[in-house]
């Protein structure tokens, strides 16, 4: 009974190892290879942060009418506002606990700016309308994984471009003017998140922090743009993704 024993410890010993290699590889085996593919779901949320002029409660003066077409300003403030995006996720695994990745995303989220005036019936709320394609560049640091999970989080830069945003014709009436933003421009992101193995794929809750760097307003000579000297934007991101 004892030489039993010992063989089968042996046995153990020399081919336990490959034998624990073949069971499957939860996560669909990503983590298995230098690199994957995914897709991903996201939540946003954004606002802007607003710097204005010292003269912005001052009304604005129409050099075509020769005369203020509206009341001095009260405030002017950046709702949150949502939407969602679409993309993919490429990544590159440099350590076992470092690795590079990209998502590039398609992304729907309005932004708005409301006014109010000395004349409350001039209040408004103004739109900024955009589509753009994120490519964001991410470092993300992991932690050991622990059974079916693994804590991470990652750092990064992402530069946004616009797809479809309104003109202001040149004839337009000022007040019905829109408010714009720039065609492109980079943003730094900083986000937490988890990977958990399921039996064929790794899903990765995460949210993430997002601020354009510089300005991102178009100046313009309408009652909306010209109180401003500065617009960022801030973004919170929540994502699925799925690898």
């Amino acid at each position: 009974m004892t030489k039993t024993k010992y063989l089968l410890l042996l046995l153990l010993l020399f081919f336990g190892k490959s034998l624990f290699a073949q069971a499957p590889a939860w996560g669909g085996g990503a983590d298995q290879q230098d690199y994957s593919f995914g897709f991903t779901f996201q939540y946003v949320t954004n606002y802007f942060k607003i710097d204005k002029k010292p003269t912005w409660r001052n009304p604005y003066f129409d050099p075509v009418e020769g005369k203020n077409i509206t009341d001095q300003v009260n405030s002017i403030s950046s709702p949150n506002t949502s939407g969602f995006a679409v993309g993919f996720l490429y990544r590159y695994s440099l350590t076992d606990f470092l690795e590079a990745r990209t998502t590039p995303s398609l992304v729907f989220a309005d932004r708005a700016i409301n006014y109010t005036y000395a004349t409350p019936s001039e209040n408004v709320s103004k739109s900024v309308q955009a589509v753009t394609l994120d490519f964001p560049l991410e470092m993300k640091l992991k932690s050991d994984r622990l059974f079916d999970f693994r804590a991470y989080m990652l750092a990064g830069i992402k530069y946004s471009m616009a797809i479809s945003s309104k003109k202001n014709a040149p004839d337009i009436d000022p007040l019905d003017a829109v408010l714009r933003n720039k065609g492109g421009y980079g943003s730094y992101e900083v986000g937490l998140g988890c990977d958990i193995y399921l039996e064929y794929f790794k899903l990765s809750p995460e949210i993430k922090i997002s601020n354009s760097l510089g300005n991102v307003l178009i100046s313009e000579p309408n009652p909306y743009a010209s109180p401003l000297s500065k617009l960022q934007l801030h973004t919170v991101t929540f994502s699925l993704i799925f690898e």
